[in-house]
């Protein structure tokens, strides 16, 4: 299947030479095997696509979730399906010292800090279908002030309850309190950007309510982070 017709919607955000390369490129990526490198992506890429024809795509700057959001929203979008927006973070194992973010970030794989780089991803999920199709795609950061705040949390010593303090729980007649806006994290202030631009890019198009996060965001900051997006009510999902 010529894989170009299906590119040409994208024509209005990408030059005819990007696009022209693009289409090399995607057609290496759906044929090679083992690791994704530049050579190996030159040498899957038939004629058009030299090494240095992919180092010039990938010198060049692409809004990418402009690119997604026109191809979904051209050849996957379906009016009679139910999407849900979901994040997660996903970390690549990465050794060497001179990468661009490289850390230790925590993988579930491992279930353990590993050295490597980690990126963070908005996708839709068709509640029919049973599919998702990621939309907005960015690597995670960290300051050097966050970093230091992750090493003081984790030397922290853990705190054990005291002896004699009364059976755990909620005290018998006691009522909820109103809890008070706390300030984000660096991390929630990264979602909530992302967040936002991806609604303002979908302009109201779906009818999206839900949020769907992993346990790691099971608190009463992100709740608030989502409240004060446009994402419809306001709801969290966790997992």
């Amino acid at each position: 299947m010529d894989i170009v017709p299906l590119l040409t919607c994208l024509l209005p955000t990408l030059s005819t030479t990007t696009l022209r390369q693009l289409s090399r490129i995607a057609l290496a990526l759906l044929t090679l095997t083992g690791r994704v490198t530049m050579r190996g992506l030159a040498r899957w890429s038939g004629p058009g696509g030299s090494y240095r024809t992919v180092q010039r795509f990938f010198a060049t700057t692409i809004p990418w979730a402009t690119v997604f959001w026109l191809f979904f929203r051209q050849h996957l979008y379906d009016p009679t399906e139910v999407y849900l927006l979901a994040g997660d973070e996903v970390v690549v194992t990465k050794a060497g010292k001179h990468t661009y973010g490289l850390d230790r970030f925590f993988a579930g794989l491992f279930q353990k800090p590993v050295p490597g780089v980690a990126f963070f991803s908005l996708a839709l999920i068709g509640t029919h279908a049973r599919r998702a199709f990621p939309l907005r795609l960015e690597q995670v950061i960290r300051t050097a002030a966050e970093k230091a705040a992750r090493r003081a949390k984790t030397a922290a010593p853990k705190a054990h309850p005291a002896a004699g303090k009364g059976k755990p729980g909620r005290p018998k007649g006691s009522r909820n309190q109103p809890k008070m806006a706390a300030p984000l994290s660096p991390e929630l202030q990264h979602i909530q950007t992302m967040l936002q631009a991806q609604l303002r890019l979908i302009s109201g198009l779906l009818p999206l309510v839900y949020l769907a996060l992993d346990g790691h965001f099971g608190n009463s900051p992100t709740v608030q982070m989502v409240g004060r997006s446009a994402l419809g009510r306001g709801r969290t999902l966790t997992t």
